[in-house]
C-alpha cells in the first residue's frame, strides 16, 4: 500500500516484488492504522435500542461512541456481525459493525464511514487481519486496513478487538476512484450464482449484472466463454486475488469455500474485481496447494484458460518475495506485539502470555508457509504451451527416466544434423527408458511429432515396443526398430478436459540398440477442429 505515510514493512516488501501496487491517495486513516495509538472505545446503547438489537441483531440501532474518554460521536448506527464461527450475541462478546453516517450525515471516524470491531474468537493472535491486509495491498488486491482497539459496551469491558475498515464509499473511492459501481456481499458460503446482497451502487438492482457474469462463466464453448469472461472480469486483478487467497491459505475465502468476499463492478473499466474478507483463519494449512484449480465458478472459468493460467503462475512467482524469507513479516509481528503490550498488560498477564504464544505460533506458520511456497513454485506444473499461428508449439524441458539400471541417456549433439536426445541399451539386454516433458493442453485434438533415428534396435517381445512417441499412461501405434535413418514419428492424442497436464514420452523399449530423437523437431501440433 503506497501512500505518503508508507509503512516500513511495505517499503521493504516493495523492493522484492516485481509488480508494485497501485498508489492510493493518502487519507486521515493512514496514520491511524499505521502509527496511531490503540484507541479506547466505549459504546453506549440505550436500553430501548439494545432490546431492538436483541430482537433483530442484523439491523442497525442507534448508539453513542466515546473515543479515549475525550471525543464523543452521537447517533451512530450499530449492528452485530459474524457468521457461524465468530458470531456472538450482544450480551456476550459480540463482533460489531459501526456505521458513522447512518443517522448523522458526513460523520466519520478517522475518515472512515464504516468500520468493524472483530472479536477475533477464531484468531488468538489478533494479527491475521492486519498482516493479511498489508499482504493483499502488496498483491494489488483491494483490502481493508486493520488495527486494534480496547472496547467497552455499556460499561462492560470486552477486552481487545481487531478494528477493521469497512467496504464503504470511502473505501471504494480510495481504491477505484468511484463508489458508483455495484458492490456485492458474497454472504455465507455462496458463489456468484446465489442471490447476493447488493450493498451499494448505482447499477441495476435486479442482479442482471451478476447473471451476465454467471452466464459467461457457464458458456459451454471455451473460446466464447473466455472471450466473454475476459470482457467482464479484470483478469490481472483476479489472478492476483486468487494468488493472495491461496498463498495465505485462506481456506474460508472465495476460491476454496465460496465465502468471505466482496465483488465490485468498476464503473470505468466495466469489469468485476474481487476483494477478500474474513481473514481471521489464515496460514492454517502451511502446505496448502497454490497450483490446484479451486472449484469456485470464476476460478474455473479463468484458470482453465491457458494464457490466464500462465499469467497466474507469473503472479505467484512475483509474490513469493512477500513471504520468503519470512523475516519481514516476523518483524512486523514483533512491532505490532510491542505496540499491543501496554494494552495487553492493562488487561492482565493472561492476555500478555496468550498473545505471545499465539504470535509465536503465527511466526512459525509463516516460516513453514514460506518454505512450502518456494518448493511449490520450484516444482510447479508446466506452463500452458504457446502455439504459433500455424498451431505448432516446440517442446523443451526434457528429463530422463529409466526402469532399467544400465540404460544410457545422452543429451548431446551426437549427429551433425541434429541435437539429439539419445537412449542406448546397456549390457543387461533389457532397456525401458525415455526422455519426458510435461505440458498443459486445453481441450482439443493434437499430434505429438518428432524425428528419430534407429541404430540396431531389437524390440522387446511386448506390443508397442522399439522406439517411439506416446503420452504417459497411453499406448502407441508407432514403432521404430532395426537401423533406420531420420524419419518423422507421429502420435495422435485427444484432450477432453478444459485444461489437462500431459506427460510426453520419447522412449526406447528394446533388448539392444540405440535411438536418437531430434530435440529441435519434437513438437505438439494443434489439429483443426
Amino acid at each position: 500500500m503506497a501512500h505518503s505515510s508508507q509503512h516500513p514493512l511495505i517499503a521493504l516488501l516493495l523492493l522484492g516484488l516485481a509488480a508494485t501496487p497501485t498508489t492510493l491517495a493518502a487519507d486521515a486513516a493512514d496514520e491511524f492504522f499505521d502509527q496511531g495509538q490503540i484507541p479506547r472505545l466505549k459504546i453506549e446503547i440505550a436500553e430501548a435500542e439494545l432490546n431492538k438489537l436483541r430482537a433483530d441483531n442484523r439491523n442497525y440501532v442507534r448508539c453513542k461512541l466515546i473515543e479515549n474518554d475525550q471525543r464523543e460521536y452521537k447517533e451512530i448506527g450499530i449492528k452485530l456481525k459474524g457468521a457461524a464461527g465468530s458470531f456472538r450475541g450482544v450480551d456476550d462478546r459480540p463482533a460489531l459493525t459501526l456505521n458513522m453516517d447512518k443517522y448523522t450525515k458526513k460523520q466519520t471516524f478517522h475518515d472512515l464511514d464504516k468500520f468493524h470491531l472483530n472479536n477475533s474468537v477464531q484468531d488468538g493472535s489478533y494479527l491475521n487481519e492486519l498482516i493479511c491486509g498489508e499482504i493483499a495491498a502488496l498483491a494489488k488486491v483491494p483490502a481493508a486496513r486493520a488495527t486494534h482497539a480496547r472496547v467497552w459496551l455499556n460499561g462492560r469491558d470486552l477486552g481487545l478487538y481487531v478494528l477493521k475498515e469497512g467496504f464503504d464509499s470511502h473505501f471504494l473511492k480510495r481504491h477505484f476512484g468511484s463508489n458508483k459501481g455495484n458492490l456485492y456481499d458474497g454472504g455465507f458460503c455462496q458463489d456468484i450464482d446465489a442471490n447476493l446482497e447488493k450493498d451499494s451502487g448505482d447499477g441495476p438492482d435486479d442482479q442482471s449484472d451478476l447473471k451476465e457474469l454467471v452466464a459467461a462463466c457457464r458458456e459451454p464453448d471455451p473460446a466464447k466463454r473466455w472471450q466473454r469472461v475476459g470482457e467482464l472480469v479484470d483478469i490481472d486483478q483476479f489472478c492476483s486475488f486468487v494468488a493472495f487467497e491461496l498463498m495465505t491459505s485462506h481456506w474460508d475465502g472465495y476460491c476454496n469455500n465460496r465465502n468471505n468476499y466482496r465483488l465490485y463492478f468498476h464503473p470505468t473499466t466495466k469489469r468485476w474485481q474481487f476483494m477478500p474478507h474474513g481473514m481471521d483463519q489464515m496460514f492454517g494449512d502451511t502446505n496448502a496447494s497454490v497450483l490446484n484449480t479451486p472449484g469456485a465458478l470464476v476460478c474455473q472459468a479463468v484458470l482453465t484458460n491457458p494464457e490466464w493460467r500462465a499469467k497466474y503462475r507469473d503472479r505467484l512467482a512475483a509474490m513469493v518475495p512477500i513471504f520468503s524469507p519470512p523475516d519481514k513479516l516476523h518483524a512486523k509481528i514483533d512491532a505490532v506485539h510491542a505496540r499491543l503490550k501496554p494494552v495487553l498488560m492493562a488487561l492482565g498477564e493472561n492476555w500478555v502470555r496468550d498473545n505471545e504464544n499465539h504470535a509465536r505460533g503465527l511466526k512459525d506458520r509463516l516460516a513453514a508457509r514460506a518454505k512450502s511456497l518456494e518448493q511449490q513454485i520450484a516444482t510447479a506444473e508446466p506452463r500452458p504451451l504457446a502455439f504459433d499461428a500455424a498451431g505448432v508449439a516446440p517442446l523443451k524441458g526434457w528429463y530422463s527416466k529409466s526402469e532399467s539400471a544400465d540404460a544410457i541417456h545422452e543429451p548431446a549433439a551426437t549427429d551433425p544434423n541434429a541435437a539429439a536426445l539419445s537412449i542406448a541399451c546397456g549390457p543387461s539386454g533389457s532397456c525401458v527408458a525415455s526422455w519426458r516433458t510435461k505440458v498443459l493442453l486445453p481441450a482439443g485434438n493434437y499430434e505429438f511429432r518428432g524425428r528419430a533415428k534407429a541404430e540396431g534396435i531389437i524390440p522387446q517381445a511386448d506390443t508397442a515396443s522399439g522406439a517411439g512417441l506416446r503420452i504417459s499412461g497411453g499406448q502407441r501405434a508407432n514403432q521404430l526398430s532395426g537401423t533406420a535413418d531420420w524419419q518423422e514419428i507421429v502420435h495422435e492424442l485427444t484432450i477432453g478436459n478444459a485444461l489437462q497436464e500431459v506427460e510426453l514420452v520419447a522412449e526406447l523399449r528394446a533388448t539392444k540398440g540405440l535411438v536418437r530423437f531430434d530435440a529441435k523437431s519434437l513438437r505438439i501440433v494443434k489439429k483443426a477442429p
